[in-house]
């Protein structure tokens, strides 16, 4: 079982709760655990957050989601002037700027692929938690996941 979701959007605020709902209805629809599914959705928030604080006015940006039964995938692509995602760490008390840092905190891998005239993708990647009734552990033979 495979789902692909590919979404082009406008650099506008109200399309992260879009992508949120699409996204948060998929994991729960193939029977993702809630608490996987809450860690999935801030991550993608924030990877949408920066693409819309870092891309050109104007521009759009990509999210891609992939999920299966074993994991979920997703890319964010701005188009903006570059990333560093493996800069300095920001301040735990600091009210902005703990993005990146959630979104490590809250999926198994991360990874910034950044270029000063292309802008940046984000790939986050997390292991799904599913229940024991989900259509994804059922299409997977109901095997044991790990």
């Amino acid at each position: 079982m495979e789902i692909n979701l590919e979404l082009q959007l406008p650099r506008d605020e109200a399309s992260i709760p879009v992508v949120r709902h699409l996204c948060r209805n998929a994991l729960r629809g193939i029977g993702v655990d809630a608490e996987c599914g809450d860690d999935i959705e801030v991550a993608l928030s924030e990877a949408c957050t920066n693409a819309l604080k870092y891309s050109l006015p104007g521009a759009e940006y990509k999210v891609g989601v992939s999920l299966d039964d074993r994991q979920c995938i997703i890319t964010v692509v701005d188009t903006g002037q570059g990333f560093d995602g493996r800069s300095g760490r920001s301040d735990p008390a600091a009210e902005r700027g703990r993005g990146v840092e959630l979104m490590r905190a809250l999926v198994d891998r991360v990874n910034f692929d950044s270029d000063s005239e292309a802008g940046t993708v984000v790939r986050l990647e997390k292991d799904l938690v599913l229940l024991d009734e989900a259509l994804a552990w059922r299409a997977a033979g109901g095997q044991d996941r790990t």
